[in-house]
């Protein structure tokens, strides 16, 4: 049995294997730089910058996948919620996690009053964009992502 809860901070570290998980399936493993101890000070210190809602495996007591969001402001559209990642480890994909994840995800933006979510897929991710379109999620066209790194 699958429970969906709150990530708190004793997650973290878990949380940060589901990422480097994450990273290698995307071939980008050598690009993460953050740690287990900016993750827990970024989303449990005294300004917190993210939140995470987690799957739990409840036989074994571990994460089995999460979501993580944080809050954005559009100046056309108010208070967004921006889903950074869900993650599901690979050998829990395709027992349903993902969308308990979403649509916990989607409760929260609804409770805290945010006009809608916002969320990047990449474009080779079949899986992910077939997962989503279940949801009548509306890709956009002719925006490109733009970075600058620190």
């Amino acid at each position: 049995m699958i429970s969906i809860r709150p990530g708190t901070r004793a997650d973290i570290p878990q949380a940060f294997d589901l990422v480097m998980e994450l990273a290698v399936y995307e071939l980008a493993g050598d690009q993460v730089s953050n740690t287990v101890e900016q993750m827990a000070e970024d989303g449990f210190g005294p300004n917190p910058l993210f939140g995470m809602i987690m799957a739990e495996d409840s036989d074994s007591q571990k994460i089995v996948g999460m979501a993580l969001y944080f809050y954005r402001y559009s100046t056309w559209k108010g208070k967004r919620l921006y889903l950074e990642d869900i993650i599901v480890t690979e050998a829990f994909r395709g027992y349903g996690i993902g969308k308990l994840l979403l649509d916990a995800t989607i409760e929260m933006a609804r409770e805290t009053k945010c006009t809608g979510m916002m969320w990047q897929v990449l474009d080779w991710n079949e899986p992910a964009i077939g997962f989503y379109k279940q949801f009548g999620t509306r890709f956009d066209d002719g925006w490109t992502n733009c970075h600058l790194d620190f």
